[in-house]
């Protein structure tokens, strides 16, 4: 099946992006990418990956659809393959605008870094919300016309905050919340709820330096690499499964606050790219681990 990226007005054609993963065996890329031809569709991109460990195979495939084809009609055009081989799937339309939540404290790098790249068109996403437990981002949320929600969490009031995310997420349809440098932790109950669907900045090449000020920690030991993860949030705190990663070398002549500003710089760019990743569908998960297309 060819490649189609524009139909014949130059336009974008509209794509739709299968994920699947299953025990690998012969013929699943054949069964799959036959039905879709049966159905007029043609392949724009695809990925495959097969997990030697654990048998496991998994596969992304973007395609064009023709006219008229809804999520409904492919999922059943797909069936017979997918009852076939066991599949666990997904399908999405690219040309979808996601919502997100981002929940943000008082440092506020990463949140604007993603509005900026939501602003000039390199994130497609909609942000229908921004929580915080502090009222510092509120003028940044305000100036894109963003609802901000200001929820201070105490150890007290934390199950009922927490439900009021959940309601939130519910109520506005997000796929996915992002914690852009939220510094309080997420209960089990929570991430349960929240897993694969909720990613975490971290200020480290994990695994490093925890608890306060871990910049001034790695400057106090000579380090001479510093960077940040992006993972999903696990109940395990900073445990969860890794989707990118930065580091950048620094050396002894520079100081604690330029490590600082270092890591934010960093922390922001792999934010935006693991969100970016996610929202495209290509990121998969592994057990404790991601397959990232």
């Amino acid at each position: 099946m060819k490649s189609q990226g524009n139909d014949a007005a130059g336009e974008a054609a509209p794509v739709h992006i299968l994920t699947l993963s299953c025990e690998d065996r012969p013929g699943i890329v054949a069964a799959v990418t036959a039905e879709l031809a049966a159905n007029g569709a043609n392949i724009a991109e695809s990925s495959q990956f097969w997990d030697r460990q654990t048998n496991r195979f998994f596969m992304r495939i973007a395609f064009i659809s023709p006219a008229g084809s809804t999520k409904d009609s492919l999922e059943r055009a797909l069936k017979s393959s997918v009852d076939r081989f066991g599949m666990k799937t997904a399908l999405v339309d690219q040309g979808r605008r996601p919502k997100i939540i981002v929940m943000v404290s008082k440092f506020d790098h990463a949140l604007l870094h993603l509005l900026y790249q939501i602003r000039v068109g390199w994130l497609n996403a909609e942000v229908a919300a921004v929580v915080s437990n502090h009222e510092d981002a509120r003028r940044f949320a305000e100036l894109e016309g963003i609802p901000y929600h200001h929820w201070p969490t105490t150890r007290e009031n934390k199950a009922e905050q927490e439900q009021k995310l959940m309601d939130l997420v519910q109520r506005t349809g997000a796929e996915l919340v992002i914690l852009a440098r939220y510094m309080q932790v997420f209960s089990k109950s929570l991430s349960d709820r929240l897993f694969g669907r909720a990613i975490n900045i971290h200020h480290s090449f994990l695994p490093s330096f925890k608890g306060a000020k871990p910049y001034h920690q790695a400057f106090d030991r000579g380090v001479k690499l510093i960077g940040a993860t992006a993972h999903y949030v696990t109940s395990d705190l900073d445990e969860g499964p890794i989707i990118d990663q930065e580091t950048e070398r620094v050396t002894h002549a520079m100081s604690a606050e330029d490590f600082v500003a270092v890591g934010r710089d960093i922390e922001s760019r792999v934010l935006a790219r693991a969100v970016k990743l996610h929202l495209e569908a290509r990121v998969m998960l592994n057990g404790h681990k991601t397959i990232v297309f």
